[in-house]
């Protein structure tokens, strides 16, 4: 049986970044022409290009998006779910889009636990490069504060991750509530 490799450049948006897939039986025969393994990883498996720097920097696109949420349980992993899938549309992928990824829950799970109950949150999230800006704007009133509980503390830690992930981090305050936001910059 011939080995089934497929060109898969434009067939769609994974595949726009694969070279080809070698069929899963081809390590079967180590002479059979086109068997690959090594480095490259298991026979069989797709390698993921979109990872590499210069390919992210070429395909991100600048994009600004707002997703509204209800104060709940929930809120934090639709959040999440969706920042990821847009970032990773627009070009953003690898360690940046898990850390954008993890603040945004943090943040919004800030937003859930500390603003009024049932209340509508609201997700900025502004693409420009390979530079992310993340915003969650609540209606609870007071300043966030980063926290240093204490190691056994359950909670108060979110705050800090962002201090400590994001390239920059603030509040600002609306007469309605206020915004909390942060940025990742692709060159860091």
């Amino acid at each position: 049986m011939p080995i089934d490799t497929r060109d898969l450049r434009g067939s769609d948006p994974v595949g726009a970044s694969c070279r080809r897939v070698v069929h899963p039986d081809a390590w079967r025969s180590p002479g059979r022409e086109g068997a690959v393994s090594g480095r490259l990883g298991r026979v069989g498996d797709v390698r993921d290009l979109r990872s590499a720097a210069s390919v992210r920097r070429r395909d991100a696109r600048a994009v600004d998006r707002e997703l509204v949420v209800e104060a709940g349980r929930t809120a934090p992993r639709a959040a999440r779910h969706w920042v990821m899938r847009t970032i990773a549309e627009a070009g953003i992928g690898g360690a940046s889009n898990q850390v954008i990824e993890l603040l945004t829950g943090e943040l919004v799970s800030n937003a859930v636990v500390h603003g009024p109950e049932a209340a509508q949150i609201r997700i900025q999230l502004h693409i420009d490069g390979q530079d992310v800006r993340v915003g969650v704007r609540d209606t609870g009133g007071g300043t966030p504060t980063v926290g240093h509980p204490e190691p056994t503390a359950p909670s108060g830690r979110g705050l800090a991750l962002v201090e400590a992930l994001s390239s920059d981090w603030g509040t600002q305050l609306h007469d309605d509530g206020k915004t909390v936001w942060f940025e990742v910059r692709g060159d860091e």
